[in-house]
Order: C-alpha cells, then structure tokens, then sequence
C-alpha cells in the first residue's frame, strides 16, 4: 500500500485552484470516500475512474465544465481543424454507398463541432443523410450540443436526433466514435516477481486517497493478463515468467473491459453498417511493451498533462490508451470484420486532404499559414498523426474506404 499526494502534481506552473473548483471538488471526493467505506475499505480503480469521470452533476463529464478547445483541459482534432471533420465526412459518403445506409450515429459528440463540420460539408456535396443521431450520456454536453448546431445549422436541426442510449437492435447505420473508447474507465494492475495485482483505491488514516493492491480476483482480468503474459513471454528482450528475471521491476499498466464490452454490444444491436474509431492508443504489442512499465494513464488539466489521478477528483480528465489489438479481437468474436487500421496522418492524406486544401493560395499569407499550422498538428508524428489510429469495422457488407489505401496496418494488429 503506497500514498498517492493529493497536492498539486506538477511544478510551478501547474494552474492554481481557485476555491470554486476546490470546493467543487471536495463534494465529489466525499462521494467517493462514503463509497469506499461502503464497500469495506476500498473500490477498484475503474469504480474510482468511474465515479470521476461520471457522477451526476459532479463528475467531470457530467458537470457544467468547459472541457473541450482552448477553454478547456484538451483540444481535440475537430477543434483543431475543420479539415478533420470534413475528411470524416468524404468517407461517410463512401460508406453510404458501399453500406447503402443512410443513418449516422456518432457515440459521445463532445462540443458538437465534429458534427456540425461533417453535416456542412455533407450538405455542400449534395450528401446528407436521412438523420445523424448523436448517443450522450452528458446532459450537460447534450444541450451545449444542441445550443451550437442550433447556432450554426438552424435550417437542418430537425436533421438531428439525440440519444440516452444505444438503439435498440436491429440498427443499421454508419457510426462514428472520435476519442471515445480513451474515456472509458480502466482497471489497474500491477505485475511483480511475485504475483498479479489489481490496483485498488483505499483512504489512508488521513482520509487520503491511496493505493492498495490486492491479488486479482476478477476472471476477465485474468483471462486478459494471461493473454499480455503470452504476449510478453514472446518478446525475446522481456519475460513475467517468475522463474526469471528476480529482480525486474514492478509493471504497472491497464485493461479496459469496458470497451471490449462496448464492441460486443454494438455488434449486437448492429444489423448492417460500419463503426469508424478515431483515437489514441497502440497494438497490444506496443500497448505491453516492456520499456512502458508505468502503463499510459494520464490526466488532464488546463493543458497541462500530469499522472496523478488523485489530484482534484471530479476536475479533470482521466484517460488512458486504446488497445487496438484487444478492440480488433472483441470485434470479430462478436462477428464483426475488420476493414481498415492505419495512423491518423495516413487516414487524413488518403481520405481527402490533398483535395480539400489544393484551392489554398500561399500568397493569402494568414489563412494559409494558419491552415498549415492545423494540418502539422493533425499529421505531425510528434503531435496527433502518429499516436492517433483509426480503424474501421463493418458488419454484413464488404468495404473498401479511399483513407486506407495508402498504409493499411491491420498486419500489426
């Protein structure tokens, strides 16, 4: 058992709590401190992530918090580029002719711009779909949704329909989930000489949150850590067989079930269509690769990225990396195929990029130097071109989408 401060995690410049958000917080914290003596002494790190992440009115998805652009604790590429979205929407034109559906869902639409540009640009190409449905859990999120499409689409709002869960099956669509699947919550374990451990969250005699691993218990962690001690038995350079390696250090990293769960559950209700997943993460090979002994969770706050998922509960984003390895397998148990994986850089200069901006005059010195500004940072290895990936699934129906033609990962998956 090890303490985890609950001070501020960075230097100097880290921002200030004000009391507002210190005082916000501390409902939250007290949520979770009744939780954990409810459930003799501790909960597990996903219940604690959960929790954060989404209590009514305190967590940080739930609560009336300006997440998202310069505003907030992250941008995300949509906010980053209309030219995001607009590539996004050349492809849902090839989807629906290769599906022959004209339905678009998109799970967890965050401000609501990706949906705005994708329907814009739709609508220029003579291309709109019968409806774009947008699945939000976040009433908060909801209605900052429905203020900006309202603004900025008023002629086609009746266009858009609002969802408090899955569509109840059979559901045929094309849908489309940008950084989704990172804001799932994770379970915890650490590796050591010894044993498997889950992480837990505890309350020192302070009333702190710390850790406290105990012996995993859960039969789906186990069944994935004997899948990552497969993985990493065949790895010449790194080995958790305990008969070696006595003295190598403790490997911490993370299991997100849930969006396993959440894979299976859209091939469930999914009669005919396409899912198109945009996010950050790794193949399982890189995911539990030995030099990333500390795992990817991170927190975000104001722009500033830290790992201490203690610090101000209810006020910051936690995240942690897909593993596109555990997503693709989920996938086609469940009976869906895989149709495409590849870096968003790769997906971006396939997918309609090079045409969207060949109309672009350097001599406009200002919109075109601020347009190259957008497109380094969505294609950029050192910004979002090589950690995003994208990967495309489809159930009933053969696809063949443009974006994936010039490198197509699926091999490494």
């Amino acid at each position: 058992m090890s303490k985890q401060a609950n001070q501020n995690p960075a230097s100097d410049t880290f921002p200030e709590a004000t009391p507002e958000v210190i005082a916000h917080s501390e409902q939250l914290r007290q949520k979770i401190q009744e939780s954990i003596h409810n459930n003799k002494g501790k909960i597990s790190f996903s219940d604690y992530m959960n929790q954060v992440l989404y209590t009514p009115g305190l967590g940080y998805y739930s609560a009336g918090l300006k997440k998202f652009g310069r505003q907030g604790d992250f941008v995300t590429a949509p906010e980053i580029s209309p030219l995001f979205s607009q590539c996004l929407a050349l492809q849902c034109i090839e989807l629906m002719q290769q599906t022959r559906q004209r339905t678009l869902l998109e799970a967890g639409a965050g401000s609501g711009i990706m949906a705005i540009e994708i329907i814009l640009e739709l609508e220029r190409r003579k291309q709109l779909p019968e409806c774009y449905l947008i699945l939000e859990l976040s009433a908060e999120l909801r209605d900052r949704q429905q203020q900006a499409i309202k603004a900025k689409l008023p002629h086609l709002f009746e266009l858009f329909h609002w969802l408090d869960q899955l569509p109840e099956k059979p559901f045929s669509g094309i849908i489309l989930a940008n950084e989704l699947l990172d804001a799932m919550p994770v379970h915890l374990v650490k590796l050591t000489n010894d044993n498997h451990y889950e992480r837990h969250v505890a309350l020192n005699k302070n009333n702190e949150f710390i850790w406290q691993d105990e012996l995993v218990e859960n039969p789906q962690l186990i069944d994935k850590l004997n899948e990552i001690q497969q993985l990493q038995q065949s790895l010449s350079s790194f080995s958790f067989d305990q008969g070696q390696n006595k003295d190598k250090p403790d490997y911490i990293t993370e299991i997100n079930c849930l969006a396993d769960d959440w894979i299976r559950t859209i091939a469930d209700i999914l009669d005919v269509g396409a899912i198109l997943l945009i996010d950050y993460g790794y193949t399982a090979k890189e995911y539990y690769h030995p030099q990333r002994s500390m795992g990817t969770l991170m927190c975000h706050y104001q722009h500033h990225r830290h790992d201490d998922p203690f610090y101000l509960p209810g006020m910051q984003d936690i995240t942690a990396h897909v593993n596109f390895s555990s997503i693709a397998q989920a996938a086609h148990h469940a009976g869906l195929k895989v149709f495409g994986y590849t870096t968003q850089a790769h997906f971006l200069m396939a997918g309609g990029l090079v045409e969207l901006t060949k109309d672009l005059d350097p001599e406009d010195i200002i919109p075109f130097t601020e347009t190259a500004r957008q497109i380094k940072m969505l294609t950029l290895p050192e910004e979002m071109g090589e950690l995003f990936k994208v990967l495309l699934l489809a159930k009933h129906k053969t696809l063949s989408l443009s974006a994936f033609k010039l490198q197509d990962f699926r091999q490494r998956l």
